[in-house]
């Protein structure tokens, strides 16, 4: 795949998978609309885009604000055309005691980021897809998302809601000729996975992880998961009887 002038849209560009998707992005040619909150983080990843070759427009905004998004995508297209691939990123770990308490309104913020922003990065792009008949959409889920995990009760619904929304649009826009891809990765050292005490299982550098996910996009995938070591053991887990499942996930420390 030629990455020279692709338009893409990221969300959670400031940090992150995000920010290194950006960068290798750029290195190749693309141009990117980088959204996210923080306008300064993001500054600094534009340049880091600009500094690669690739040009970067910095859109700050959060990504719970459906009209927000949607203006931010009218900006990008306004300035650069149309947009190729649309990659939902953004997301939180909830890795804290109020979101394991259940705490409602800790859950909500959690669900809001994860499932309603890339819901919202669907609406903001979608149309002008449909309209052109082409349009590539990518969503970064979790491995995660397979089977609830110990202490993730959020972030895993959270991360299952995501994988099976993007799947319905998948069967709803292939007439319209738009590609959907649902990146399934693992552990990766980013922010969201520091600060544990216990290890976590084949624990991806992030410079390791980003060729997975550019590959997954170029090839146009319907389904990308990785590590393999996890990920086969993930998808055992979908078959395994109840009672196993809960006798071997119950035992997982890597969220603490």
């Amino acid at each position: 795949m030629n990455w020279n002038g692709k338009r893409v849209f990221l969300t959670g560009a400031s940090s992150g998978i995000g920010e290194a998707l950006a960068v290798e992005l750029a290195k190749m040619g693309a141009v990117l609309g980088l959204v996210a909150r923080r306008r300064e983080q993001l500054d600094e990843t534009a340049a880091k885009c600009i500094s690669m070759g690739g040009k970067a427009m910095v859109l700050p905004c959060d990504v719970v604000d459906a009209k927000a998004l949607a203006a931010a995508a009218e900006e990008f297209r306004a300035e650069y055309g149309h947009i190729d691939i649309m990659i939902a990123n953004a997301g939180i770990g909830g890795n804290d005691a109020l979101t394991r308490a259940y705490d409602p309104a800790s859950v909500k913020k959690l669900i809001d980021i994860n499932v309603l922003g890339a819901i919202n990065a669907i609406h903001a792009v979608i149309g002008d897809m449909i309209e052109r008949r082409s349009g590539h959409l990518v969503a970064v889920s979790s491995l995660a998302g397979y089977r609830g995990l110990p202490k993730s009760a959020a972030y895993s619904s959270s991360k299952a809601a995501v994988t099976t929304f993007f799947e319905s649009v998948r069967l709803d826009q292939a007439k319209n000729n738009i590609d959907v891809t649902i990146i399934h990765p693992g552990f990766i050292e980013t922010p969201l996975t520091s600060g544990r005490s216990n290890k976590m299982p084949f624990l991806m550098k992030l410079h390791d992880a980003i060729p997975y996910f550019i590959s997954a996009i170029e090839k146009k995938k319907k389904f990308a998961s990785f590590p393999w070591q996890i990920a086969w053991v993930v998808k055992l887990a979908l078959i395994m009887p109840v009672s196993v499942y809960d006798y071997v996930a119950g035992r997982a420390k890597y969220r603490e």
